[in-house]
């Protein structure tokens, strides 16, 4: 008979393990793996100080392979219902992408399939053929293409995949066996696609797999558009293909290769050429991966899609980072719906990117707009039309020295404030003033120039390899140079950068798409490196604006509104906190951009190297709740939103906070949403009151009372509280209310309260608790002590 006052662990150990291994879950090549933590905990901040939340931990996922799990179980102790586990495995079964989920307390086991939406009652757990059977059914896969399916990935131990990445390799696997052509991975940007990619290849390379099904290794080509999204795949994470590689371009042909990589451009037909794809017949490739598809490859009238439609044989996988919006329709026609999504929002709360701070930085040009004085010529000599020029226009219509040198000195001064070897990457409008900025900045820095020659430098296209070389140091972790990058718009994608701390936005961003891709540069996360945050530097209120928008993906942590002056010095200072935004983002237009100079004549811009700026008032926004719209709110106003959401009740949460291990649990719950109480109180300017009091009043309007006021209430009130104890015990309570009016309700928890003065000068713990009658007696006596201290 099953004891119902079994714990959780007993649970485990006595009822759900004994029964696995009857049904042949321990038997190679399924698997049992116990308390499984899949996630990392979100970063938080917590009065200022970055520190991990709570990871997803599931009590069993069973494996009926080692890259395909199938079932997770959900374990509840004996004296509870095996249906109170059945929501929290029902939700793990999601996050996981497993079709079976299991609730037990030992006695009673329930199943539910997510495939067909059934709960049952189970006696026993099914065997591994039992769950693999009915999956095979559903996916109406079996056979050689069964056991394709269930190949083995190239074994990483350093790396080994994250959950979503194994739902992406699978889901993928599933489609391309099941003969589906055309499919489509949206995986957020930072969320590693390349390795999805990788895994998916090794696995079908390995196992064997090609369109027509002959016993032969497949043809793969891997395209993206840009150079840097081709050579870094191909170099590092395809590596262990090894000669089975090949990049193709002009000179570069090759047939007897089996992963193929390449640009567009140089394979596409274009003016002068008639398309270098056609040098290999049509069926030629089984597998086309194409990276960032959503940048023009499927476009009806691109001539990118003429190579996807050349091999219309070959079954065709994107991957992308932007989900469907009318700019993207192309994509999502071509490609059908995803097979799965991973967003930037579940990225970070899982812990697996960095979350970031915003500082908006205002100058008065971009606030209140420039307009030239009457007859005023730029530096060449042009009278520049008398209009009012604002953000979208600077350094697209017109270069503004004075903007660009505050932007620079500004900056300058935070990295010297912050830390001086963070890596920053100025995204510029073009490289004209990618190339003024950087001369800014070097002259700013010329103390770390000189010890450090490429402390500062420009990576853009026309710096060709010498960029290409600073640009792979700059990735590298170890090292501490270059410092700072100024860019236009060849790093807003495929960069991997794990340690870049600062993203510094000097230029409109009008797409959503675009931004996205660009504060991915941040997201990675090094924590090894103390890298679990960082920065974007906003001074053209894009990242304002997009943080606005509905449809954005993303989670900052707090928003930060620095005021400067004309030299760049910070004026005033706001930060707030700011609320989970949404899990959709859509892409907006681009931003218009000027046509390039023509040959021999005088630049499209006009410059203007005089002028000064000013500062201008400032607003501090904050995302609401839901993440939908922007407005002005401090941080006391968010903690009584998040207390509400906690406590339905003064009453509820007075309960709860009388118990000193439930009091700890909600000062863990508050910190787990940013809230340090420390800091709260002083950010409210009321330090001497009660967390609880201040807590109270933010979420209920209930009055405020310092720490004093309530001890000196309950000595009022019942001042014969501890009369059955001895007159020393009572000399202990009373030190102990006095305490607490000095520094708060940690001086009422056990036992670290008997341990500071002027407690511990009543003798060591247990010679207190004996003034008591014994430990027991003296729990039992602050405990009323706290019930009675809280009820006044």
């Amino acid at each position: 008979m099953l004891d119902k006052m079994n714990t959780e662990a007993d649970t485990c150990r006595k009822y759900i393990v004994p029964k696995l291994q009857s049904a042949g879950w321990d038997e190679s090549p399924c698997a049992i793996q116990e308390q499984r933590t899949f996630t990392d905990g979100r970063v938080l901040f917590v009065g200022g100080v970055p520190r991990r939340g709570t990871r997803k931990r599931a009590d069993y996922i069973l494996r009926y392979r080692p890259d395909y799990p199938i079932a997770v179980i959900e374990a509840k102790a004996g004296y509870r219902s095996a249906h109170d586990g059945v929501q929290q495995a029902k939700e793990y079964a999601e996050v996981l992408g497993v079709r079976f989920a299991y609730a037990s307390n030992g006695r009673d086991i329930i199943e539910i399939d997510l495939a067909l939406g059934t709960e049952v009652q189970r006696t026993d757990f099914p065997t591994p053929g039992e769950l693999w059977s009915r999956v095979e059914t559903r996916l109406e896969i079996s056979g050689d293409r069964a056991s394709k399916l269930l190949s083995a990935s190239f074994p990483d131990p350093e790396r080994p995949l994250r959950y979503y990445q194994e739902i992406a390799v699978n889901r993928a696997m599933e489609a391309i066996l099941g003969g589906q052509r055309r499919a489509l991975l949206n995986l957020c940007t930072g969320a590693g696609k390349t390795a999805v990619a990788f895994q998916l290849c090794w696995r079908l390379w390995s196992a064997g797999w090609n369109k027509r099904g002959d016993h032969r290794k497949p043809k793969v080509l891997f395209l993206a558009d840009r150079n840097i999204l081709v050579d870094d795949p191909k170099d590092k994470t395809f590596a262990p293909f090894g000669d089975a590689r090949w990049k193709l371009g002009a000179n570069a042909i090759s047939h007897g290769r089996d992963i193929y990589f390449s640009t567009y451009q140089a394979i596409a037909r274009d003016e002068n050429r008639p398309g270098l794809y056609k040098e290999f017949a049509p069926d030629f490739f089984d597998l086309i991966i194409i990276d960032e598809c959503h940048r023009g490859s499927a476009r009806s009238d691109s001539s990118w899609r003429e190579i996807l439609e050349w091999f219309e044989p070959a079954y065709q996988l994107g991957m992308t980072a932007t989900p469907l919006r009318e700019e993207s329709r192309d994509t999502y026609a071509y490609f059908q719906k995803p097979l799965y999504t991973y967003s930037l929002a579940q990225g970070i709360e899982d812990g697996f990117l960095a979350p970031y701070r915003v500082h908006r930085i205002v100058t008065d040009l971009d606030a209140v707009g420039w307009r030239p004085s009457a007859g005023e010529l730029d530096r060449y000599g042009r009278e520049i039309p008398d209009e009012e020029y604002q953000t979208k226009d600077f350094e697209r219509l017109i270069a503004l020295r004075s903007r660009t040198e505050a932007i620079a000195r500004h900056l300058t001064d935070f990295l010297k404030n912050t830390d001086r070897f963070a890596k920053t990457i100025v995204f510029c409008v073009d490289q004209d003033h990618a190339s003024e900025m950087r001369q800014a900045l070097i002259n700013l820095n010329s103390d770390m120039v000189a010890k450090y020659p490429d402390y500062v430098t420009r990576v853009t296209s026309d710096e060709g390899d010498i960029g290409k070389g600073k640009l792979g140091t700059f990735q590298d972790v170890e090292s501490e140079t270059p410092v700072i990058l100024t860019t236009s718009q060849l790093l807003t994608t495929g960069v991997d950068a794990p340690t870049c701390k600062n993203v510094a936005l000097a230029r409109v961003v009008g797409s959503m798409a675009e931004f996205k891709q660009i504060i991915g540069r941040g997201t990675r996360l090094r924590e090894d490196y103390g890298k679990l945050w960082f920065n974007i530097l906003d001074y053209t209120g894009t990242a304002t604006e997009k943080f606005a928008d509905p449809a954005f993906d993303g989670d900052p942590a707090a928003e930060i509104t620095t005021e400067i002056d004309a030299d760049g010095e910070v004026v005033a200072t706001d930060e707030e906190q700011i609320e989970t935004a949404s899990d959709d983002f859509e892409a907006d237009a681009g931003t218009t951009v000027l046509p390039p100079d023509e040959p021999d004549a005088l630049p499209r811009k006009l410059y203007v190297d005089g002028g000064e700026v000013e500062v201008v008032a400032h607003l501090v926004y904050d995302l609401d709740s839901d993440g939908k719209r922007l407005t002005c709110r401090k941080l006391t106003d968010w903690t009584g939103e998040k207390v509400r959401t906690l406590f339905p009740t003064p009453a509820a949460f007075r309960a709860e906070w009388a118990i000193q291990d439930k009091r700890s649990a909600i000062i863990d719950a508050l910190a787990e949403r940013g809230i340090d109480l420390v800091a709260l109180q002083v950010d409210a300017g009321r330090p001497e009151d009660d967390p609880f009091d201040l807590l109270c009043h933010l979420a209920w309007n209930a009055p405020l009372t310092t720490r004093t006021e309530r001890a000196q209430r309950l000595r009022a009130r019942d001042p014969d509280l501890f009369q059955r104890y001895g007159d020393e015990a009572r000399v202990v309570i009373d030190a102990l209310l006095e305490k607490y009016a000095a520094t708060g309700p940690d001086q009422l928890s056990l036992p670290q309260a008997l341990k500071v003065q002027p407690i511990s000068d009543f003798g060591n713990p247990s010679e207190i608790a004996r003034l008591f009658g014994g430990p027991q007696a003296m729990r039992e006596a602050v405990a009323e002590l706290t019930e009675a201290l809280y009820a006044a």
